[in-house]
């Protein structure tokens, strides 16, 4: 089977190729904004929140992104919010701590709403490789009349690689006179969020069908730009499908224990029993060797296919588990 990497669009910036395979750690700087964006997905969590992630742990100081970082192999970050420009010291701290414990070739790219001036793209320089610029929709018209051109000019002076990335809406044809002074142009398709469904809905805007965030029509805008070779179409299904799995397995091979099976989302499943009084009984019936760990609250965790050797008259409940790796969020639990 091929891998992730080998199926890469050749029209992808750097960051593009290390999301493609997984391993790039997310690093939300802070969820604090002075855009106010109608089609901004954020979770109540994070909106308009000073909070900072690093993938879905929440952190507060730079060496705790180091962890998170190792434990998916992470070839470099994405450095996102909220308006990360708007805490420029703590993503100058952040990222200068990953490239000094990574190394150089850690690759970081920053996304903004803003026009970076000078000085910002000074202070930059140092720990940011690539940036992608966010001008709201409602700069797209005049985006030539606007404080972009000179930013992103600017910024290419300076070895910064340089694109925009923008969701698929009306009016992308806009970007044209902009292409030659990118390096590449992101379109990711509009999705539907729980923090932009009234706003959704007051454009009359929806789902294309009930078991995806893909609004429909999105495609459509897309093709008012897309099919340029600097241009990049990143669909909502091989966000959920690709690169969310390939970082997951990254994980996956790092943190799972002797007995998780990894499946081919990146997910790991395991077995837990209750063993009342007959532990010994229980192990005696597994296959030699195995493993297993006993948890806080009495019950064993081991491979659940070892499960079935264990006759019914021993222990209580059993059940086989599906979660996220590393202790992540449970997926599925199957009664046995």
């Amino acid at each position: 089977m091929a891998k992730a990497k080998d199926k890469l669009p050749k029209n992808l910036s750097e960051g593009c190729r290390l999301c493609y395979q997984g391993a790039k750690l997310v690093l939300f700087i802070t969820g604090r904004c002075d855009r106010d964006c109608w089609y901004c997905p954020l979770s109540e969590e994070r909106k308009n929140v000073d909070v900072i992630f690093a993938n879905d742990e929440k952190i507060t100081k730079p060496e705790e992104a180091i962890p998170e970082a190792e434990v998916m192999d992470a070839l470099g970050t994405g450095v996102t919010g909220g308006e990360p420009l708007l805490e420029l010291d703590r993503v100058v701290e952040f990222c200068t701590c990953l490239k000094n414990h990574f190394g150089p070739e850690h690759h970081i790219h920053l996304y903004t709403g803003h026009a970076p001036t000078e000085e910002e793209l000074a202070a930059l320089a140092p720990c940011v490789d690539e940036i992608r610029m966010h001008p709201p929709h409602e700069e797209w018209s005049t985006i030539m009349d606007s404080k972009f051109p000179a930013s992103i000019a600017n910024a290419k002076k300076m070895g910064f690689s340089v694109g925009i990335e923008v969701p698929s809406l009306p009016g992308l044809r806009h970007f044209f006179p902009l292409l030659d002074s990118l390096d590449f142009l992101n379109i990711n398709q509009l999705e539907w969020g729980d923090s932009c469904a009234d706003a959704m809905r007051a454009r009359k805007l929806e789902p294309e069908n009930p078991l995806c965030n893909a609004i429909k029509g999105s495609t459509k805008w897309a093709c008012e730009i897309n099919g340029h070779p600097k241009v990049h179409y990143c669909t909502s299904t091989f966000k959920d499908s690709v690169q969310l799995r390939e970082r997951l397995k990254r994980i996956a091979r790092n943190s799972a224990r002797p007995f998780d099976m990894i499946t081919d989302d990146g997910t790991v499943m395991y077995g837990s029993m209750d063993p009342g009084d007959d532990l010994e009984m229980i192990l005696s019936c597994l296959k030699a060797g195995s493993y297993y760990e006993e948890m806080p609250d009495g019950t064993i965790e081991f491979d659940w296919q070892q499960m079935r050797k264990v006759p019914r008259k021993f222990g209580g409940e059993r059940k086989i588990i599906e979660r996220y790796p590393n202790d992540g969020m449970i997926v599925e639990v199957i009664p046995q």
